[in-house]
């Protein structure tokens, strides 16, 4: 089993939000954490398609991933590349998936450390991850939804950027509320609104898994 480019990144963002966790508890540099916590969270979509990019030797641009990605132009060849990587590199969803947790448990382990953060969002937050996990590891990190809801809330790409950028902002606003001593309602608003999103989108996992696994026992 070979590092491939989209395992260096994936290790790579995970080492920037361990740096991003040692300056915000020393209490230094507060918007250079912001920056390079947006740069670790933005890898996360980076690593698909190098991954995609490696196993075409070359032939996939970054623009046909972008608009395959956003929908606009649906291209067969690269489900086929991603089928191809799921077969050669079983792995790589995985780790790309363990990469997105420690990232995430790594801030909100951070703000309860800190001070900021209520112990019952890090329980509801091991909760849903480890039930919508679970079921993920049944189905497989690539499979496509069988559900409207899992389709709208956790496998359609909005939804994937709509909760990148909720983890972003609020891990942000609370970097500079224990930093700078900004005020914490603000934090606890947008927690709310992440913490929310994320278990919708466990919710639809779940569920679909279900569906999936009832489907498959009647086949």
């Amino acid at each position: 089993m070979g590092l491939r480019s989209a395992d260096a990144i994936t290790l790579f963002r995970v080492a920037l939000v361990i740096l991003v966790v040692f300056l915000v508890v020393e209490r230094i540099y507060p918007f250079l954490s912001v920056i390079i916590l947006g740069i670790a969270i933005a890898l996360d979509g980076v690593d698909g398609f190098a991954a995609l990019r490696e196993a075409s030797n070359g032939r996939i641009s970054i623009s046909d991933y972008i608009m395959h990605a956003s929908g606009k132009k649906r291209n067969r060849y690269i489900e086929k590349t991603k089928q191809n990587i799921s077969k050669k590199a079983p792995w790589g969803p995985r780790f790309d998936v363990a990469g997105d947790r420690v990232t995430e448990y790594a801030m909100w382990i951070l703000f309860l450390f800190v001070g900021v953060l209520p112990l019952f969002v890090i329980l509801i937050i091991i909760i849903r991850h480890s039930f919508a996990d679970a079921m993920m590891g049944m189905r497989g990190t690539s499979s496509k939804g069988a559900t409207w809801l899992s389709k709208t809330f956790y496998k359609s790409n909005w939804s994937r950027s709509v909760i990148n950028i909720l983890k972003f902002i609020t891990f942000s606003y609370l970097i500079l509320a224990y930093v700078l001593a900004y005020p914490l309602y603000i934090g606890y608003i947008l927690i709310a609104l992440c913490v929310g999103f994320i278990v919708l989108r466990g919710v639809a996992e779940i569920y679909d898994s279900f569906v999936f696994g009832g489907m498959m026992a009647r086949t």
